[in-house]
This record gives structure tokens, C-alpha cells and sequence, in this order.
């Protein structure tokens, strides 16, 4: 697990609202269809990304983040530890704010160099059990 509480809590409260979920589609027995869902309840704006391209929650979704027209606040991972590290790059080269490697995905390399390149990180986490706990 990488992220202190801090950074979790900067991430979720004070980064931005977008949030770019990479690997959502419509399949609902997914963990990133659930995740992105309670995001949303808590006021964020999930933008899906996949190479299906679905509108999953009424959000239009993008093949890659760089097809993505609009500016991502944070870039949230579902893809294996393997591909993550690409993603982590590209989510610097889009201007992202902070990137968020869900529970089980861990790259320390990436996480480094997402880290050099000034963004907030976060790695082995989900946002969905750490935002209820904001004001628990």
C-alpha cells in the first residue's frame, strides 16, 4: 500500500472532481463498474476509459486517455500491475492531477516517476473504502 492517509484525503477532497476510470466498461460483476459508481454518489465526475469506448453511468466514454478531450483530475487504474506503469505515463502527459493504482495493482517504478513528475499518488488502494471514511 503507498499513499498516506494525507495523500488520500488531498486526493479525494481537494484535487478535482474529474476522474478518468481506466477500465470501466459495463460489465457489472467488474470492480471498477462498482467503484466508479460510488464515485459518482460522492459528487465525482467518472469518465470512462476503455478500448470498448462505452457510455457506462451515463458518461461518455474514451478508448485511451488521450483521446479524452477535456482535462482529467485524477487517474484512476483497474488495469493489471503490468500495463499500469503506461498508464501512470500517460495520465502525466494528459496534466493529470493525481493517480490512484487500485487495490492490487503495484508498480513502484511508476509510482516513482509519477511521483518525480509532481503528481499526487497513490497505489493499493480504492477510493471507494476510503471516501466514506473522510468524515468517519
Amino acid at each position: 500500500m503507498y499513499g498516506d492517509d494525507g495523500t488520500v484525503r488531498e486526493i479525494l477532497t481537494g484535487t478535482g472532481d474529474t476522474w478518468a476510470v481506466v477500465g470501466l466498461s459495463n460489465n457489472t460483476s467488474r470492480a471498477a463498474y462498482g467503484v466508479a459508481r460510488v464515485l459518482q454518489q460522492f459528487g465525482k465526475r467518472v469518465v470512462p476509459v476503455h478500448p470498448k469506448a462505452e457510455t457506462v453511468h451515463g458518461e461518455q466514454g474514451y478508448a485511451s486517455l488521450e483521446d479524452v478531450p477535456f482535462p482529467v483530475d485524477v487517474v484512476d487504474v483497474f488495469v493489471n500491475s503490468a500495463q499500469a506503469g503506461a498508464v501512470a505515463d500517460a495520465a502525466v502527459a494528459k496534466g493529470a492531477k493525481a493517480v490512484w493504482f487500485q487495490l492490487g495493482v503495484i508498480d513502484e517504478a511508476a509510482c516513482a516517476r509519477t511521483r518525480e513528475a509532481g503528481l499526487a499518488m497513490v497505489m493499493d488502494r480504492c477510493p471507494a473504502i476510503e471516501i466514506p471514511r473522510l468524515d468517519a
